[in-house]
């Protein structure tokens, strides 16, 4: 199964404290040991540095810490999905048709980049907005870990 992962499930897997760390873990332990094809997109894995590095855990999350976990957990197993020229035109001129505002536009680049790849799962645990935001069809492949 082809299983997209929105970047807030990579945060949880990767920081022991967080609340969703034992789903988020397993999904991930999943796709390393090819139960799952994995799949992100190269905005997710900077938005995953973004936020891991600046998010405020206890104990903050080190630069270094953040690149091991991402080079040693994500990079070599999951599939990175780029996004062209083309894909950024379509999801904003999709974005401003339904009249979205904000942040929610990064959602739909993940929800995007998903279909781009032919995923039969995304997973988040923003189900709302995702749900929300998906294509004809697609809500039904949302679900959180």
């Amino acid at each position: 199964m082809k299983a997209y992962f929105d970047t807030n499930v990579l945060v949880a897997a990767s920081v022991q404290k967080h609340q969703h760390h034992p789903p988020a873990f397993e999904l991930v332990k999943a796709v390393k040991g090819k139960a799952l094809q994995g799949f992100v997109s190269t905005h997710g894995i900077a938005e995953y540095y973004s936020v891991l590095t600046r998010a405020p855990f206890t104990p903050r999350v080190h630069p270094s810490e953040a690149g091991c976990f991402l080079e040693d957990n994500i990079l070599p197993y999951f599939t990175l999905v780029a996004l062209e020229a083309e894909d950024y035109k379509a999801v904003i001129r999709n974005c401003i048709n339904q009249g979205l505002i904000g942040g929610v536009m990064f959602d739909v680049l993940h929800l995007h980049a998903a279909q781009k790849a032919g995923c039969d799962r995304v997973y988040t645990f923003n189900l709302r907005d995702f749900r929300r935001l998906s294509p004809s069809g697609f809500s039904g492949k949302i679900s959180s870990p």
